[in-house]
């Protein structure tokens, strides 16, 4: 693995892993005051103007320090005037952020629920995506820039396209040439925001020597656009809320700008974009929306080519938790440039729990480290820091050097027709078994949809319904109901699962098509249900790239599915076919006594949306168990008593 030579150079021997709690010394706060410059026109080469806010560090009377700092850089689609230090919403929950882990304690089962997503306000993920106080003081410039076709910036929106990212290098550009700028760049952002900051990292610009991403994806089209072939409500809604807020420009700043004009020709030229490609969608299953293609690839960041020293922030119930390992082994930096952290939580709440003794550091705090050490060569030890930091399901923290755990090996279940007696609220209960039946057998999947009060619905809403209590958190037996479950024997001791799964399926359908959503769970004694994974696939798109898909030992564990129109493979109703389907990877503590359940649903709404385009293709569908092809989940585990000691927090 070749390594870009100004981070391998300075980079001190490596150590043992620094445990996950450790604590970095940031500098001294020598800033008192900020200022901010609002509303500043940054034009491009085409002649659109965009916005943006520039906060500097300012003295006790408020002037901004004439000296040249370094600038951190957020892209948003979001309207950055929402999330301005001038928000007074914004900054009441800020304020009350460390108030949060003494008037809310953590859940009682330990997982990611309603308390952990209060909680999340104390982490300091709210100042980690703004201009975030505690840089600044120390030292730093934020810009925060509206893109092209948003909040107060002119043109027509084109969402993570090629002019955006081109988009994105003339505005470093613009910024390491401003007076208040030594030079040196670093970019940071939440979903959106971090997938903006990737794609410019990897065109490799001038000045740009960090970045720290908070759940950001590695590929947004497989993540949620078009997961497993299959359209995605969130998507849906996304880009209706996109649209929305492309309309709320802040007046000052179109008038400081004498954009006012160009702002109303180009909204009106494009109301609601990407509105026929919605439609196109809804009534053809040929649309090229239903397909990856060019564009698709296009909106990959080139991972790669990355020289900026990179920060992965995720969460295992993220909606691009596929892209949480993804995104760090494509990195080729070295470890100490590099880090990937990972913990129990959902899309809008990063952060949990940040702060308190057995937590990480905040995140304010994390990434005030972060770039004193790589944009402004401070040696504060954060390079020792995991690189590989992740909190286990069911379990606590822990850091090591890799992702999955090098000591886990490759495990089979298969799927049994044989009641496991643990699932009388499911649809059908099955069994997960050492060896595959010897008889064959048929399951039908239930026609009638799954209860919306679940895991798994949480999951597409980012956790926002995790606050209406454990049935949308942690126990997903509502959702079960209405799917096919195999459930395995207890566990008669701990084991830790770690890494991508597969579940490979013989099935058949009656219709052209059919839609499989599958969801893994570690079932407590009591019987709840915590989802650990997910995956999904239609069965014409189950065709795999072999050169893409992760083997072990022989064993299939990540299939690749090209997605492609020309990687369409029919169906016949009435004759079984085999399919392999991706799930996302996980770390999972389970303890003695604990099972492992496959749930298989025919859809899994509102985190699948089938159109009528699609639908009218899916009729009845069908597990075939058959003992010359039987199914089986395949996934890498240890038994917890063979892991290091020194790899627990």
């Amino acid at each position: 693995m070749a390594h870009p030579r100004n981070l391998s150079s300075a980079l001190p021997a490596s150590g043992a892993p620094l445990p996950p709690n450790a604590r970095f010394k940031l500098g001294p706060a020598i800033y008192p005051r900020i200022q901010v410059d609002r509303g500043v026109g940054i034009r491009l080469s085409d002649g659109t103007i965009l916005s943006a806010d520039i906060t500097r560090p300012a003295d006790r009377h408020g002037e901004a320090v004439t000296t040249a700092l370094p600038a951190v850089i957020t892209l948003s689609p979001y309207n950055k005037t929402l999330m301005t230090r001038a928000n007074p919403l914004i900054n009441a929950v800020s304020a009350l952020g460390p108030l949060i882990y003494r008037a809310v304690p953590p859940s009682a089962h330990g997982r990611a629920g309603g308390r952990e997503m209060l909680r999340a306000l104390g982490g300091g993920a709210l100042e980690a995506v703004r201009a975030n106080r505690t840089l600044i003081s120390r030292g730093y410039v934020h810009v925060a820039v509206d893109v092209r076709g948003t909040g107060t910036s002119t043109g027509r929106l084109q969402l993570m396209s090629e002019r955006e990212q081109q988009d994105h290098l003339e505005v470093l550009d613009w910024v390491r040439r401003q007076p208040w700028c030594d030079g040196d760049l670093a970019m940071t952002g939440i979903s959106y925001l971090a997938i903006t900051a990737l794609q410019t990292a990897g065109h490799r610009p001038e000045g740009l020597k960090a970045v720290f991403a908070l759940v950001g994806s590695e590929d947004p089209t497989r993540d949620i656009m078009l997961t497993g072939g299959t359209q995605s409500t969130f998507n849906l809604a996304w880009i209706a809320a996109v649209n929305g807020m492309k309309w709320l420009p802040s007046v000052p700043g179109l008038v400081k700008t004498g954009a006012t004009g160009r702002f109303l020709r180009d909204r009106l030229a494009s109301p609601f974009t990407r509105g026929s490609d919605i439609a196109g969608a809804l009534l053809s299953d040929r649309h090229h929306q239903h397909f990856y293609d060019a564009d698709a690839d296009g909106r990959r960041p080139n991972l790669e080519n990355f020289a900026a020293a990179t920060w992965i922030h995720a969460g295992w119930h993220d909606v691009f938790v596929r892209s949480a390992p993804a995104l760090y082994q494509r990195l080729q930096l070295p470890p100490g440039a590099a880090q990937l952290v990972v913990e129990d939580s959902y899309h809008v709440g990063p952060g949990t729990g940040f702060g308190s003794a057995d937590h990480p550091q905040r995140l304010d705090e994390l990434q005030c480290a972060f770039f004193d050490r790589w944009v402004k060569g401070v040696d504060n030890g954060i390079d020792d820091y995991g690189p590989v930091t992740v909190r286990q399901l069911g379990g606590g923290w822990i850091s090591r050097d890799a992702f999955p755990h090098p000591r886990a090996t490759v495990h089979r279940r298969y799927l049994s027709a044989e009641s496991s007696g643990t699932a009388p609220h499911a649809a059908v209960d099955g069994s997960l078994r050492a060896e595959p039946d010897r008889l064959p057998g048929r399951i039908p999947l239930p026609r009638k949809r799954p209860g919306i009060a679940s895991q798994t619905s949480s999951w597409i809403l980012m956790g926002l319904p995790t606050l209406l209590g454990d049935h949308w958190a942690v126990d997903d037996r509502g959702h079960e109901a209405a799917a096919v479950t195999f459930t395995g024997e207890a566990f008669d001791t701990d084991h830790v699962l770690s890494g991508p799964l597969n579940l490979h399926l013989r099935v058949m359908a009656s219709g052209t098509d059919a839609f499989w959503a599958v969801t893994v769970c570690d079932v407590a004694p009591d019987g709840t249900s915590a989802v650990i994974a997910r995956g999904a696939l239609r069965s014409t798109r189950r065709a795999i790239d072999d050169t893409a898909s992760d083997y072990r030992n022989g064993e299939l564990l990540h299939p690749a599915h090209p997605l492609t129109a020309e990687a369409i493979l029919p169906v016949k109703p009435g004759v079984p076919h085999d399919l392999d389907i991706d799930i996302t990877p996980t770390e999972a503590l389970l303890r003695t006594g604990h099972r492992l359940r496959i749930a298989i649903a025919r859809t899994s709404w509102p985190r699948y949306f089938l159109t009528p385009a699609v639908t009218r293709h899916i009729k009845k569908q069908t597990i075939v168990l058959d003992p010359r092809h039987p199914g089986l989940l395949t996934y890498l585990a240890a038994p917890a008593e063979t892991l290091p000691v020194e790899d627990s927090a």
